[in-house]
Formats: structure tokens, sequence, C-alpha cells
């Protein structure tokens, strides 16, 4: 079993950048494939990105593709989502999650492991 812990969550302008950390506790960080997910207000949560075990492969959501990173710190047990030039509608609560499995997936349902999330807010 692994815990999840987000931080880095905050209020930033338009245009502006933040980088969200998930800490996980455990020894067997590196056999997860790690992922974003965010809950906006009256909707579903929805994927961000994901990466591989290695760190070797990523994969990203459309609305972010090109804005965000995902990327991995196996030695500090840590996942990472720098988010760039974010938009008022980038507004939700982010939650990273861990999944046993070999492939990265997009789907809430197949993640095992959730954070409590944390709100990140962008005005216009």
């Amino acid at each position: 079993q692994v815990q999840l812990a987000e931080s880095g969550g905050g209020l930033e302008q338009a245009g502006g950048s933040l980088r969200l950390s998930c800490a996980a506790s455990g020894r067997t960080f590196s056999s997860y494939t790690m992922g974003w997910f965010r809950q906006a207000p009256g909707k579903e949560r929805e994927f961000v990105a994901a990466i591989s075990r290695s760190g070797g492969s990523t994969y990203y959501a459309d609305s972010v593709k090109g804005r965000f990173t995902i990327s991995r710190d196996n030695a500090k047990n840590t996942v990472y989502l720098q988010m760039n030039s974010m938009r008022p509608e980038d507004t939700a609560v982010y939650y990273c999650a861990a999944d046993r499995g070999l492939t990265i997936s997009r789907r809430v349902t197949t993640y095992d492991y959730w954070g409590q999330g944390t709100q990140v807010t962008v005005s216009s």
C-alpha cells in the first residue's frame, strides 16, 4: 500500500506557473505508474497526465499538452506536475494517484491509491 500527499497548490494569475508535488510513502514507489487528475466544481474528475514506472513514458490530456509536464524522482518517492501558461479553466482540485498496473492509463478507475488533493486557482 502507498500513501500520497500533494502540495504546491495555490492562487496564480493567468499565464503564470505552479509546480505540484506528490510525495509517496513506502519503498515501492518505483513499481507504480503515477497520474495526475483534477476535478473542478460540479464536474467529474478528469485525467491530466501520467508517467510510467521508470519515467521514460508520459501521457497528457489534450487540454494541457505543451503546457504541463509530469516527471518523477524515484529516489525521492515524488512525482511532479509543472504547470506553465496557466488558464482560468485549469482551476480545480488536483489529485495524484498510483496504479499498480504496467501500462499508462487515463481512466480514474484504473488507479488504486489517491491523495487528498490540492487546490489550484487561476485568476483571469
